[in-house]
Parts: C-alpha cells; sequence; structure tokens
C-alpha cells in the first residue's frame, strides 16, 4: 500500500470521526474514500461499515440509562434490526459487483438526501412524540426490519431513518428514542461486520488504518464540538456528497 493511499485513508479517518462527533455523516466522507484507495464498491462498502461501526457501539452505551426497559417489546425490536441488517447484508453479497457500482450514485446521493433532510426529520420527530399511538405488534417490527435492510445493504443515514420509525410507532420521548435508535443502529452494524468478516470481504487493512484515524478525528471533534458550528459542519459534508453524488455519475453512468 503507498503512503498516498495511506495518507488518504487516515485523512478519511480523521474527517470522519470529526463530523460524527459534531453533526453525523461520516459516511459521506468515509465511502468514497475506500473507493478511492482502489478498493472494489462492494469490498468498499463493507469495510466502511466495519469502520463505523465503534461509533454506533460508543454512541449506544452513552446514554444507556435512557434505553427502554429489557423486555419482549425490545427484544423484538432488537430482533427485527438484526433479522433486517441480516438480510441486507446478505442481499449485498448476492448482488452483482457491477450492479452494486451502477447503484453506487444512487446510494450517496439517497443518503445525502436522508442526511441534509435530517434537521426536517427531528423536527417532525418532535413533533409527533407525544402525539402518536404505539405501533401494533407487526407494524413497529416491520418498519424496523425494513429500516435495518438498508442499514445492512448500505447503511448511510440509518440513524435518521430509524429515528423516524421510532417516532411514529412509539411514545418514547425523545432522549429515549435516541438512544434505542443508537442500540438499533449497533445491533445492525454488528451483525452486518460479523457477515461479512465471516466471507472475507473486508479489506482489514485499509480498515484499520482508517479507524486508527476516526479515533483520532473524535478525539479532535470532541474538542471542537464546543466551538465549531455543526451548521457549518452538516453544510461541508452535504457539499461532499452532493459533490461525490455528482461525480460517480458522471463516471460511473455518462463516461
Amino acid at each position: 500500500m503507498s503512503i498516498d493511499v495511506i495518507a488518504l485513508l487516515v485523512a478519511a479517518g480523521i474527517a470522519g470521526g470529526l463530523v460524527n462527533a459534531i453533526a453525523g455523516g461520516a459516511t459521506l466522507i468515509t465511502f468514497p474514500a475506500m473507493l478511492a484507495a482502489g478498493l472494489p464498491p462492494i469490498a468498499a462498502n463493507a469495510s466502511n461499515a466495519v469502520a463505523v461501526t465503534p461509533g454506533h457501539l460508543v454512541a449506544a452505551l452513552a446514554d444507556r440509562s435512557k434505553w427502554p426497559p429489557c423486555d419482549a417489546a425490545m427484544a423484538v425490536a432488537v430482533a427485527a434490526a438484526i433479522v433486517g441488517g441480516t438480510l441486507g447484508a446478505v442481499l449485498l453479497l448476492v448482488t452483482p459487483e457491477r450492479l452494486f457500482t451502477l447503484l453506487v450514485p444512487v446510494l450517496v446521493g439517497l443518503a445525502t438526501l436522508i442526511y441534509a433532510a435530517a434537521g426536517a426529520i427531528q423536527a417532525g420527530i418532535v413533533a409527533v412524540i407525544g402525539k402518536s399511538h404505539r405501533g401494533d405488534a407487526v407494524a413497529r417490527p416491520a418498519l424496523l426490519g425494513l429500516t435495518s435492510v438498508y442499514g445492512g445493504y448500505f447503511g448511510a443515514g440509518l440513524g435518521v431513518m430509524l429515528l423516524a420509525v421510532l417516532s411514529i410507532s412509539g411514545r418514547e420521548d425523545v432522549r429515549s428514542a435516541n438512544a434505542l435508535k443508537n442500540l438499533l443502529a449497533t445491533a445492525v452494524s454488528i451483525t452486518t461486520l460479523t457477515i461479512f468478516t465471516v466471507q472475507d470481504i473486508v479489506r482489514w487493512r485499509e480498515t484499520l488504518i482508517m479507524l486508527a484515524g476516526a479515533i483520532a478525528g473524535g478525539f479532535i471533534g470532541g474538542r471542537l464540538v464546543k466551538v465549531l458550528p455543526a451548521s457549518l459542519v452538516r453544510r461541508i459534508v452535504i457539499a461532499i456528497g452532493t459533490t461525490m453524488t455528482l461525480v460517480y455519475a458522471w463516471r460511473i453512468w455518462l463516461a
């Protein structure tokens, strides 16, 4: 591996860790970096999924006091996330490389759109929570499962999508819904990590290099969170995602 590729992965990891600590959206930086490092799209997606897993886990553990009780409803929600994540990961594995390559602009563009609309989605969540009725025993797990399929397949924007599902199908307050969202995202991430590792499609050198950068970036972001406006970081991430969507669309569809 050349020094240029190592520098790219470290820099992307640092940037991803920093923006995740402040505003979220690391995948819109780290996935393109994996592609730029020369990984095939499916391997880049799987490796990126492994690299961002610790972020979900740390977020889940940081607010564990707001986890819902470990009852049957909680078990069903986690099971739906695991099953959905499994189906998404398997779907990725059976997708031909060429087809997934053609989908890259769509996936990055969709993730950028979800990320850009996160503020509006979260505002809607605040309005809905307290007014919504609890989803029945079928609807909520089904919605969580479908969302987790997307998470297992690509994953960028999964947190926003899970939070939206939880807000319209339960009675958790905002913080409890966010804590449950982090827990379910962790379940999806660990499931996909396990499957991708067993199937040996993770490029561990690139993943560990990026992960080291992400840890450093998370530390830096934790220090800068009070002085660097989240709105500015969000605009930068949206600009990157939009640019990458256009670049991939040109290279893959038109060039």
